[in-house]
This record gives structure tokens, sequence and C-alpha cells, in this order.
């Protein structure tokens, strides 16, 4: 399984617009976050985990050429503002693109993006979806590929992770109970949000992420969503225990 980080940054991204903070003035590209996405190739099956308002860009530059899938934690606008880039995927591959996520996500998504999920009178230019609902303790494949569902609290928003084979990608966590991190037993990568220092109402911050991966005890963890309040990447990373690593943009893990 190969593990292609398109994004690690939070909502606003890294550099903030207008913003003076040092991080944002960085000229280090590992502080330079775009929306937070990671797309993942495992038996011949390409799919991506959220798309936000960078997908175009980050499909560009990762150079992914095929998209068999769509998987979405949430409705909230970083990771679901790119849905109308499939077209090109969806114009090449000439098949609807499955799209899988909460129903409630579903539903926001047929309210925001109405002419894609439209059946009747369709906009010739508009791409095809087929949807499917993810329901806790119910996995599903993409091709032979198992996925479960993994749900978490951000604040008071429920939001899936997706367990695939020994790797786990969870993001925009504040809390998960005790049944849902029995699904992490056994995990080789741990990839989880690590927002700021600071404590956060929705988010873990770094010492919540920290505790979580030595509660989960995976062989390697990588920090994802985050902001430029926690730092400059490489003064954060030293600080880090040996197996816990800051993703950035365009990293690849292969697992």
């Amino acid at each position: 399984m190969q593990v292609y980080f398109l994004g690690t940054g939070t909502s606003q991204g890294i550099p903030v617009i207008g913003s003076d903070h040092p991080v944002c003035k960085s000229h280090d590209s590992k502080d330079k976050r775009l929306r937070v996405s990671v797309w993942i190739v495992c038996d011949n099956q390409s799919f991506v985990i959220d798309c936000g308002p960078d997908f175009r860009q980050q499909m560009l530059t990762s150079n992914c050429t095929q998209l068999d899938a769509l998987l979405f934690t949430h409705e909230h606008a970083d990771h679901t503002a790119g849905l109308d880039d499939i077209r090109p995927f969806f114009f090449k591959q000439k098949k609807d693109i499955p799209v899988y996520a909460h129903h409630r996500v579903i539903e926001n998504l047929k309210k925001r993006f109405d002419y894609i999920f439209e059946t009747e009178n369709k906009y010739p230019g508009a791409p095809n979806v087929q949807s499917f609902v993810v329901n806790n303790n119910e996995p599903f494949n993409i091709g032979s590929i198992e996925i479960i569902p993994v749900e978490v609290d951000h604040s008071n928003l429920q939001v899936f992770g997706y367990r695939i084979q020994d790797f786990v990608y969870l993001t925009d966590v504040k809390s998960i109970n005790e049944i849902e991190i029995k699904k992490l037993k056994g995990i080789k990568v741990l990839v989880v949000n690590a927002l700021r220092e600071e404590p956060h109402h929705s988010h873990f911050s770094l010492q919540d992420a920290l505790d979580f991966i030595y509660l989960v005890q995976p062989e390697k963890a990588y920090l994802t969503h985050i902001s430029h309040l926690l730092g400059f990447h490489e003064e954060v990373q030293k600080k880090l225990p040996p197996n816990v690593f800051l993703a950035y943009d365009n990293l690849k893990i292969t697992i």
C-alpha cells in the first residue's frame, strides 16, 4: 500500500491569507500546507480520502491519473469543497465515481452540489457519482480492499476515520470512545490530527495526539491537519518521539 499525503494543513492552509506569522513566512516547503487529504493506492485500486478546495492542485502535483473511489470523513468545506474537480476523472474513465460517506454527509453534498447528484435533466458537463452510505460497524469494500469505518467526535460532530489493512487515517478528532479504539488494535501506521500546542475545542492538540498515539501503540504515527500555530516543521519534529513524525505535503510512505 502506498499513502501519498496530498495536504496536511488545517482549514485555512499554510500560509494563511494575509498572515504575518513567522511560519506563514517560512521558506521551508514543509511549512507550506494545503488542506488535508490523502491518496491511497492498494491492490490496483486508487482512492482519495477527502477532496478539499485544493483538490485540483493536489491531483496535478501528485500526478494521480486514476480515481476509483472517493471517501469522505465529514462535510466541512476543507474536506469537501473540491468535489467538482473529479470531472476529469469521470470524463476519462467514463463511469460513475463511487462516493462513500455518512448519510448526513451525502445529504449535505446533494444540497451543495445538486448538479452532480441530479438524475433528471442533468447538465452534460457535470460528473456522475454513485453514492454509498457508510455506517459504523459495517465494513465495505473498494475492489478487494476492506475498509473499516472508525467513528470519532469532532466536538459535537460525528466524523469517520478509516482503517485499511494495517493503516488508519483519522482527522478532526477531539475524542474517540473505547469501542472505536479497539478497531485500531495491531496497526502499523496511524495518521491523526494535531492542530497546535494549545488545547482546542474540536481538535486534538499536540499533547492530545501524542497521548492517543501512546495508547494505540502503532509502529509509526504521522501527524496531520496542522495549523501554523504548531510551529516550524523542523523545530516541532525534533521534539517528537522517535516513531512519531510530522507529515508534510507530498510525503509518500509505503506500508
